[in-house]
């Protein structure tokens, strides 16, 4: 078999005597916990399509494993790749300092099982993922200062070294900036998970307003722009769509401000019009990320990046149309939508990234057979959902009341599951391998054998 033309940073690591890659190791945690939440995920789907099981789990019944499940998605699967995100970005991953990335992954993901017992003890605040309550709120947020203090003890930023040019220092502002913005996130989670903050359901609203939808999709755009960067190294003669891209949030982000939330609803044209400024993103996100070099494992990542992208921004502002929002608003169809936005929109851009980290190591995720399957499982789970919430949005007992096509949509949801954690199995067994032998693996071993 040919030698592969360009090693990888990830092979140049393992082969330095720092094995393995704590990015890998990230990425590890983090499928770990996919695949416990997806199982979850199943098991909470065949409940719903056999209510009857919940007499045979005790105490431990369908409310408290959503709470699981839910809260191992976003603090398990969707939060430790981006761990592997920021020992890239503040050099971390590499000499000495890799030795202590593997602690501080085991400290989050301690925290984590620690949580999911008392979920289903019963132990929690009420808010939707905010339900760190008492001795676990302490670890979890003691996770978090763990991940602050080892990126800024670990790091060159208290040294200032290598501040030799201009590039080099302002790259230096931008991480102590991040760092600063980092500090507050355990603040802040400790402030908002308090039961005496605001209650679970607040009762000054009676649903989103443009400026808000408009507001926590500006975060998002503001997160697209960041991944690349640290990551992927910028392409000469590319500054103006990287110059287009931020001035044109800007411009959102001001507009944003200027609406305000008071009074509002998504019947008013300033709402729903407002929020139609992020289909200029739909070519914008492409444009931008092809001024980064990208390793050539990323490629089919992209694709689908760009892909649900796309399908996001353009059924979110559909759904929140007047009509549309007032029929679907607490149905079974913004489920659907919801699964886009996180199983397949988010899921695939943490992928991306960590794809591009891994370099050659990015094999784990590029296997044909679990890509199709989480894609296209993800695309039916969201048609399902939607037809689902089209019947309930007239008939508000269609997913209370078994019956034949309520059944027959809930099972196969519960298909779709099942062929979504088959895939977080494969990759899970892939980066296992990776942290098993990751010298010798530079490719998939399954293309040697058939090379």
């Amino acid at each position: 078999m040919e030698e592969p033309m360009r090693l990888s940073a990830f092979s140049e690591e393992a082969q330095s005597g720092i094995a393995p890659n704590p990015v890998a190791q990230a990425a590890w945690h983090g499928l770990m916990w996919l695949v416990v939440a997806n199982t979850v995920g199943v098991m909470l789907a065949a409940l719903l399509l056999f209510p009857n099981l919940n007499g045979a789990l005790g105490e431990w019944t369908y409310g408290r494993w959503m709470m699981v499940h839910m809260n191992l998605e976003l603090y398990g699967w969707t939060s430790m790749p981006l761990l592997g995100f920021l020992f890239k970005v503040y050099g971390v991953d590499r000499g000495p300092a890799a030795l202590w990335c593997r602690p501080v992954l085991w400290v989050w993901s301690a925290a984590l099982g620690a949580g999911a017992l008392a979920w289903l003890s019963g132990h929690s605040s009420g808010k939707l993922f905010l339900d760190w309550q008492g001795y676990t709120r302490i670890l979890f947020i003691g996770a978090l200062l763990t991940l602050w203090l080892f990126l800024l003890l670990k790091s060159s930023l208290l040294s200032g070294s290598g501040l030799r040019s201009g590039k080099d220092r302002r790259v230096w502002w931008a991480k102590l900036v991040g760092l600063v913005v980092l500090l507050a996130v355990p603040l802040l989670l400790y402030f908002a998970s308090s039961p005496a903050v605001y209650p679970p359901i607040n009762p000054d609203t009676g649903g989103p307003t443009g400026a808000s939808q408009l507001e926590s999709s500006l975060i998002v755009v503001l997160i697209l722009l960041t991944l690349p960067c640290g990551i992927a190294r910028r392409l000469p003669g590319k500054r103006r769509a990287i110059g287009v891209a931020w001035w044109v949030l800007a411009a959102e982000s001001t507009l944003c401000a200027a609406m305000g939330r008071a009074n509002a609803s998504h019947h008013q044209p300033l709402q729903y019009m407002s929020l139609g400024t992020l289909l200029l993103w739909l070519p914008l996100i492409p444009a931008y990320y092809s001024a980064f070099a990208w390793h050539d494992n990323t490629r089919r990542w992209r694709t689908a990046l760009y892909g649900w992208w796309g399908a996001l921004v353009v059924t979110g502002w559909v759904l929140f149309l007047p009509g549309v929002l007032d029929k679907f608003k607490f149905t079974d169809g913004l489920v659907g939508h919801t699964f886009v936005a996180m199983a397949g929109f988010t899921s695939t851009a943490l992928i991306l990234v960590v794809v591009q980290i891994l370099g050659d190591g990015g094999w784990v995720f590029n296997r044909t057979r679990s890509f199709y399957a989480w894609h296209g499982s993800v695309i039916a789970y969201a048609a399902l959902m939607t037809i689902a919430g089209w019947l309930e949005q007239s008939n508000p007992a269609f997913t209370m009341i078994p019956g034949t096509l309520r059944n027959l949509l809930y099972a196969l949801r519960l298909l779709t599951g099942s062929f979504m954690l088959l895939a977080s199995l494969d990759w899970f067994v892939g980066a296992s391998r990776l942290l098993r032998e990751p010298a010798s693996l530079r490719i998939d071993p399954l293309q040697e054998k058939t090379a």
